[in-house]
């Protein structure tokens, strides 16, 4: 039977998922410190506390000076009352990271592709060393979110396709549910940075902006309304495949780096315009294009920098007149590397054909932005199911 509204056992629950958020966000804090945040009185919240206290969520933190009178106890969300885990996959690496409830990381692992001979395998194993290092059971972790190169089918969860993982494919995800529950999560890996530009970067507390991802591939973080938008098939985002004046339709959308926009401002594209304007030597023919970004701007070539800034604006301009986010973050190694001169240059190119005209910054996520996605969307899934099972 359903629970009716306004019940006292639905107010506690209420009651002690807002302490919760509180402590995480704002803790540790004293009773009455709670108290006052939450509007409840210094009997109820000294209830509050006692309850989450003896279900091992809650734990002493310290204490605070009260001045004449003796000093207030602190309160905290107990570390280790659950713990969840990240991992971003690339053809060359997989990284696995385990996190406590409070968003601390406490392990961080790497591991070669080549040791394992399955996704489900390596995504085991991955799980395993970190849950090792981190001196914790397997069976101690909450949720997994694992991020991909790749469209991910927003009704099932699998991997629909992905052109540098081909191993990923439709299964994978009953295969890693079989062997580690139910709480498995796929995520494209540019969602994941949009939710790490969110919760730590450029676009934090913004609920709509779009982060574009330029590096190997080209990708498209959207959040509206402060919800990832997937897309009906998941491939919202693809924006690789956008058509562009002047650089031709791709013959086949099976072929990678075919599409309009990837080939304007895909690796091989920035390689030629940066030979083009003298960045190469043959001592850089193996750098990464990032570097040679970096390189750009420290030389202080600015007839480069506005040429990949036109580039860039293109996408820009197109994803901004559909959807208007006004903010556009710019992500991957390339986004990085330009930083916010790079930045600045593509939002007055942008300006010059887009009427809505929007911000345009570069990436503040440190460290690596797929990973810290995967914890964040692995933590709120988490979260709400710890939180919510309190009476």
């Amino acid at each position: 039977m359903p629970q009716r509204p306004g019940t006292p056992r639905l107010l506690r629950q209420i009651n002690d998922r807002a302490a919760l958020e509180l402590l995480i966000s704002r803790g540790p804090l004293t009773r009455a410190e709670l108290g006052e945040l939450t509007g409840l009185s210094k009997v109820t919240s000294g209830q509050l506390l006692a309850r989450l206290e003896t279900r091992g969520l809650v734990t002493a933190a310290g204490e605070r000076p009260g001045g004449r009178g003796p000093n207030a106890a602190l309160y905290g969300v107990n570390p280790s009352s659950a713990y969840v885990a990240g991992l971003e996959v690339l053809p060359g690496s997989v990284t696995a990271a385990v996190a406590d409830i409070t968003g601390t990381v406490v392990a961080q692992v790497t591991v070669d592709p080549s040791e394992a001979g399955d996704p489900v395998g390596l995504v085991h194993e991955a799980v395993q060393r970190a849950c090792g290092t981190a001196g914790i059971g397997l069976t101690r972790l909450r949720c997994f979110v694992i991020g991909t190169r790749g469209v991910v089918d927003p009704l099932t969860g699998d991997v629909r396709y992905s052109v540098d993982l081909p191993a990923w494919h439709v299964g994978i995800l009953a295969g890693l549910r079989t062997l580690l529950g139910e709480s498995v999560i796929i995520e494209n890996d540019v969602n994941l940075a949009a939710l790490a530009e969110q919760a730590y970067g450029a676009a934090r507390g913004a609920d709509d902006f779009v982060i574009l991802w330029t590096g190997v591939g080209q990708g498209l973080g959207v959040m509206l309304g402060n919800r990832l938008h997937r897309g009906i098939t998941g491939g919202a985002g693809e924006i690789g495949w956008l058509p562009v004046p002047g650089e031709p339709l791709p013959s086949a959308v099976t072929a990678p780096q075919t599409g309009s926009f990837q080939r304007l401002v895909g690796g091989e594209a920035l390689w030629n315009l940066a030979r083009a304007h003298g960045l190469t030597t043959p001592d850089t023919r193996d750098a990464e294009v990032a570097d040679l970004v970096r390189t750009a701007i420290d030389a202080g070539n600015d007839d480069f920098v506005e040429d990949l800034a036109g580039r860039l604006a293109v996408g820009v301009a197109a994803v901004s007149v559909v959807l208007d986010p006004g903010l556009v973050v710019l992500g991957g190694d390339v986004g990085r590397a330009g930083g916010g001169h790079l930045a600045e240059r593509v939002e007055e190119a942008v300006a010059r054909v887009c009427p809505s005209r929007p911000t345009v910054v570069a990436t503040g996520v440190e460290g690596n932005p797929v990973l810290m996605g995967a914890i964040v969307a692995a933590l709120d899934r988490a979260r709400e199911e710890v939180f919510s099972d309190t009476v």
